[in-house]
């Protein structure tokens, strides 16, 4: 079956050839026809797993198909051969054909394909490589706003958000954090916006920057709805344990469903928030309660240390 699939792939190579070939009745190349025929050579090689072969044959037909300007085509045929790169596990170079392939999508005029490749290259090199995955969705992201499609680009943003958590670039995730929250904000989607704030303050909590997570409550506080909200009252509760070193108030918040069902990067971010120099409340007065014990039994002790008589 491969060894037929070959074959086939090989007779469509010699007919694009044919294609190509001028005389006295033919002055200009058919590209046209040649970028059809590597387009039916690449899916034979591609269904004979010879994914090498199919990735140049793609390349051949995008090639012609550049020659006859029809670039959206073209685009298509590149990022299909990077995907035969994915194939053979070769990451790298599979993303960097694709990010060509959105280039052409740009130049062409179709700038939501070209987002979209953005966005599945992103998740293509997520295991692999978070620091390029922000980068692919945050290009993504920026694509989409140019087009006013505000909401694809917050989604797009919110990937870059996590994913800067992940790796601890919480500076920069500050930053994308209020970009996301402003998008939501300009299409009135406020529930969103909430999430954000309290997001927001768990980075800068974890910044160790307890003004920066303060002014993020205060100004969501011109969002309609938020004053009063659930999201507001753990906010505001969450900043006065911290502010006043309460350990205990601020793993009661941080253990809440409120935040433990938020995204896991965050949710993580809330389970692991720390405070600097924090008491905790019951644990002193189990320590006193326990001292108190000890120092009542040793004068008990004392009581009789000198016999009943």
């Amino acid at each position: 079956m491969a060894a037929q699939k070959i074959n086939e792939a090989h007779e469509h190579m010699a007919k694009a050839d044919k294609c190509l070939k001028t005389s006295l009745t033919k002055w200009k190349p058919d590209f046209d026809s040649a970028a059809s025929e590597y387009a039916k050579a690449a899916v034979c090689f591609k269904n004979a797993k010879q994914f090498d072969q199919a990735k140049d044959a793609y390349l051949k037909e995008a090639e012609y198909h550049t020659e006859n300007k029809t670039l959206f085509h073209a685009a298509k045929a590149i990022e299909q051969a990077g995907m035969m790169m994915k194939e053979q596990k070769k990451m790298p170079e599979a993303i960097q054909l694709i990010e060509k392939a959105c280039m052409m999508y740009m130049e062409n005029g179709t700038p939501d394909t070209a987002a979209m490749a953005l966005d599945r290259a992103g998740k293509l090199i997520e295991p692999l490589n978070l620091d390029k995955a922000v980068d692919l969705y945050q290009k993504a992201a920026g694509v989409f706003e140019n087009e006013d499609r505000l909401r694809q680009a917050a989604e797009l943003l919110g990937k870059a958000s996590r994913l800067l958590v992940r790796v601890r670039r919480l500076d920069d995730a500050a930053v994308a954090l209020q970009k996301e929250k402003n998008m939501y904000k300009e299409i009135e989607n406020y529930p969103m916006c909430f999430k954000k704030t309290t997001a927001q303050v768990l980075v800068h909590l974890h910044r160790a920057d307890y003004v920066a997570a303060d002014k993020c409550v205060r100004e969501s506080y011109s969002l309609p709805g938020y004053s009063g909200s659930e999201d507001s009252v753990a906010m505001e509760t969450l900043l006065q344990g911290y502010d006043e070193q309460d350990e205990d108030q601020v793993y009661r918040i941080c253990n809440s469903p409120l935040l433990k069902y938020m995204d896991n990067d965050y949710a993580k971010l809330a389970i692991s928030l720390r405070v600097p120099g924090g008491v905790s409340k019951k644990k002193v007065a189990a320590a006193a309660a326990a001292a108190g014990g000890a120092s009542g039994a040793a004068a008990e002790e004392d009581d009789y240390a000198g016999g009943l008589c």
